[in-house]
């Protein structure tokens, strides 16, 4: 890019500020409008919820503002770039989307948008479409290379469905090949595929892996919806829930996704979790156990009530025979019985565990919806926490920006 057209993607920020996602809604209709057969790929449930649009119209805004040095962008550029490679996202879909995306800046701005500033967009659109698809070529290639590797969709046969609450239950997924699977790294997602009679679509979801790393098999734990108007996601949980059993096949790409332990951590490590979102974590904790990790582990669980207690036994279990794990859960609605048994009650509330030690160098791993992790956030970083040692991941498309 010249410095001219720089300047005049640098010039178009505040328009982005404003109108993004309106034209990010304007893109999306364009592009489904001319190819609807894309509506398998991209989550139908986000569209419909605004959630996929805020979150381009907010990532074309920050390549906008760092237009002179994306390099910056890398660690989003990663975690988008673990979210493609999951969904099979290949160089040829940044060509339809880069197409579509200037015309509807075009047809837009109208005759704001003048040849120059089309020409600058086009530019700054290929330098990002380039270091995207060349860092998720690097991803694949990681994948390819990596024991029992694969790229692409691999079906896999649910050998065993367990329920873990009222509300979760955990599908064990093999090869249908016979063959093995890639450990995952404790804390990464798979993105399962299905078809959707009520969408008359094929539609991907992404779950968190919820056991230990290993060979065999992959280990899922989905929660029913409940509601009248579900949106694609919830459709896909509760097609899981009464539609599949043991024996039937599933599509499933690799593991992938960067909210995961790290090798050289040498520290102290709290896991917190609201609902669902203990679902990576529970594979982080089975991890730290069998590697017998040195350092204090503390589990944080929040939800509604026992009954929706996920794992509560296990959990139990491993906290009687580990000397260096403890536990705090709270229920929003908690028994007397909870009570005497330590349950705290009301919303997970950092404040009120006086017994918690929170070292600023330690490791915080939050998963939740994204009102518990801005709380919980929060509190630590108030709390002294450094900022760097505090992370999270949020199920769906990432508009949370706290670090």
């Amino acid at each position: 890019m010249t410095t001219e057209q720089k300047t005049l993607i640098t010039a178009t920020v505040p328009v982005l500020k404003e109108n993004g996602v309106l034209l990010t809604k304007y893109f999306y209709n364009r592009m489904f409008t001319h190819h609807p057969e894309l509506k398998n790929l991209f989550n139908m449930g986000n569209q419909q919820s605004g959630k996929q649009q805020t979150a381009l119209a907010m990532a074309v805004l920050a390549y906008a503002e760092n237009i002179a040095n994306p390099g910056v962008l890398m660690p989003v550029v990663d975690r988008i770039g673990h979210k493609h490679i999951s969904l099979d996202i290949r160089p040829e879909h940044y060509i339809i989307v880069g197409k579509h995306l200037i015309a509807s800046i075009q047809e837009v701005l109208g005759e704001a948008a003048t040849p120059a500033i089309i020409d600058a967009w086009t530019a700054a659109y290929n330098q990002l479409a380039h270091l995207m698809s060349g860092h998720e070529a690097n991803l694949y290639e990681h994948q390819t290379n990596r024991t029992n590797g694969w790229t692409g969709w691999r079906p896999f046969k649910v050998g065993k469905k367990t329920p873990e609450s009222a509300e979760i239950t955990s599908f064990y997924l093999y090869p249908a090949d016979g063959g093995k699977v890639a450990p995952h790294l404790p804390g990464q997602f798979i993105s399962i595929r299905m078809f959707l009679p009520e969408l008359n679509l094929k539609q991907a979801r992404q779950y968190s892996v919820s056991s230990a790393p290993g060979n065999e098999y992959y280990r899922i734990s989905v929660k029913r919806e409940k509601g009248p108007n579900l949106d694609t996601d919830g459709m896909i949980s509760n097609h899981l829930h009464n539609f599949i059993n043991e024996n039937d096949l599933v599509d499933l790409t690799a593991p992938a996704g960067n909210f995961t332990l790290m090798k050289d951590m040498d520290a102290p490590v709290t896991l917190i979790s609201g609902g669902v979102g203990l679902t990576p974590l529970m594979s982080m904790l089975h991890s730290l156990v069998e590697s017998d990790y040195p350092h204090p582990i503390t589990w944080l669980h929040g939800c509604r009530n026992e009954s929706v207690h996920a794992f509560k036994d296990q959990l139990d279990e491993i906290v009687s025979t580990k000397a260096n794990i403890n536990q705090h859960v709270f229920y929003n609605q908690a028994t007397d019985d909870n009570v005497e048994a330590g349950v705290l009650e009301g919303h997970l509330d950092i404040n009120k565990i006086p017994s918690l030690n929170l070292q600023p160098d330690a490791h915080y791993f939050i998963c939740g919806p994204s009102v518990f992790i801005q709380k919980q956030y929060q509190d630590l970083v108030t709390a002294g926490v450094n900022k760097q040692n505090i992370y999270f991941e949020e199920f769906g498309p990432q508009v949370l920006q706290l670090n």
